[in-house]
């Protein structure tokens, strides 16, 4: 048997009750917005596939669009999931380990996998999404503010060589952005590596 407050108990068990309430029904609110919400129409649509031990990118040439991905497609040979004979992808080009955004302007990531589970992750974005083998993540996509160095990373332990799972990301001015992809050859002329020779400055670094 003990005595206490009934009043205070009930006082300091509500409280704590509704504040709960409200923090897990705004970061509901939050969650949708950064999950559910659509894309901007003029996004930059740019898809990254990782592999062990390395990250393959493809950008969508003068045409603005992306050759559509097919993840049952992925393989050594062919890492977008990629149909050849699709006409939005003739222009489309090609970086490894290299990615270059416009400040201001939103991009939308088409993120899968070659091999094992990778991560997306910048941290500085607040980007992170797990890639897994056999899908096509589609929804994720930013817009960042300011131009900058940062560095992609992969976020999960995905072999021996995981150290080595780092990508330069470049935020620069549309005009340099521009200038940048202008300079790189449509995929089906030139491997990845190749196209990722070119350094890029971002102003005022």
């Amino acid at each position: 048997h003990s005595h206490g407050n009934n009043t205070l108990e009930v006082i300091w068990t509500t409280i704590p009750v509704f504040i709960f309430l409200a923090l897990a029904i705004y970061g509901n609110e939050q969650w949708t917005q950064m999950r559910l919400r659509t894309p901007p129409a003029d996004a930059l649509p740019v898809a990254v596939v990782g592999e062990q031990f390395g990250w393959n990118v493809r950008y969508p040439g003068p045409d603005g669009k992306l050759a559509k991905m097919t993840a049952a497609k992925v393989s050594k040979e062919n890492p977008f999931g990629i149909d050849p004979q699709d006409p939005d992808g003739r222009d489309d080009f090609t970086t490894y380990g290299e990615l270059v955004f416009p400040v201001g302007r939103p991009v939308r990531l088409y993120l899968s996998s070659k091999d094992v589970i990778h991560a997306f992750y910048v941290p500085e974005f607040r980007l992170y999404q797990d890639m897994v083998p056999g899908r096509v993540y589609d929804f994720v996509w930013f817009k960042a503010e300011a131009t900058g160095y940062f560095q992609l990373a992969c976020n999960q332990l995905c072999g021996q060589g995981h150290y080595k799972m780092f990508g330069k990301l470049s935020v620069v001015p549309e005009p340099e952005y521009e200038a940048w992809a202008k300079g790189k050859a449509p995929a089906a002329t030139v491997s990845s590596e190749a196209n990722s020779s070119t350094p890029v400055a971002v102003a005022g670094r």
